[in-house]
This record gives structure tokens, sequence and C-alpha cells, in this order.
């Protein structure tokens, strides 16, 4: 995995966090704005570069706005960039 995927992978999951708490707290204000982040974020990412679960989530965040979902999605990312780099 590049370097480039990492950090995209890494903030990717950060977004993911704060769309996550935006949704609970209920601002939606927040919760959109680092959204669409994460959409761009998502562009960024080589797909050739991560194992298939991972590209099955990418194109799972299209369908799922959950708090919950977008919560488990942000720590799948983080560990998986953790176990691939440490």
């Amino acid at each position: 995995m590049s370097e480039r995927t990492k950090i995209a992978l890494a903030s990717l999951a950060m977004d993911l966090k704060r769309v996550a708490l935006g949704l609970h707290r209920g601002s939606n204000k927040m919760s959109e704005r680092f959204l669409k982040e994460a959409v761009e974020r998502r562009k960024e990412i080589d797909k050739k570069d991560v194992d298939l679960y991972i590209r099955n989530i990418l194109k799972d965040l299209d369908q799922n706005k959950d708090a919950e979902d977008l919560l488990m999605y942000s720590i799948l990312l983080e560990n998986y960039v953790r176990k691939k780099y440490l």
C-alpha cells in the first residue's frame, strides 16, 4: 500500500468518525460537511492497494448513513491502516 493510500484511508476514517459523532449529536450541518469530505477522500484511495473487504466498505459508504454504521466503518479503516503499517 502506498503512503498516499495510507494517508487517505486514515483521513477517511477520521472524517467518518466526525460524521458519526455529528449525526449522534444532531449536528446535521457538521455531519454533511464531513460526509462531503469523506466522499472526496474516497476518490484519493487507490483501490488496487487495499484488500477486498476495504473495497466493499468504500462502495457501501454511499448506502449507509447511520451513525453506528459509519462509526463501525471508521474503526475498521483505522484498524486496517494500523495492521498494514505497524
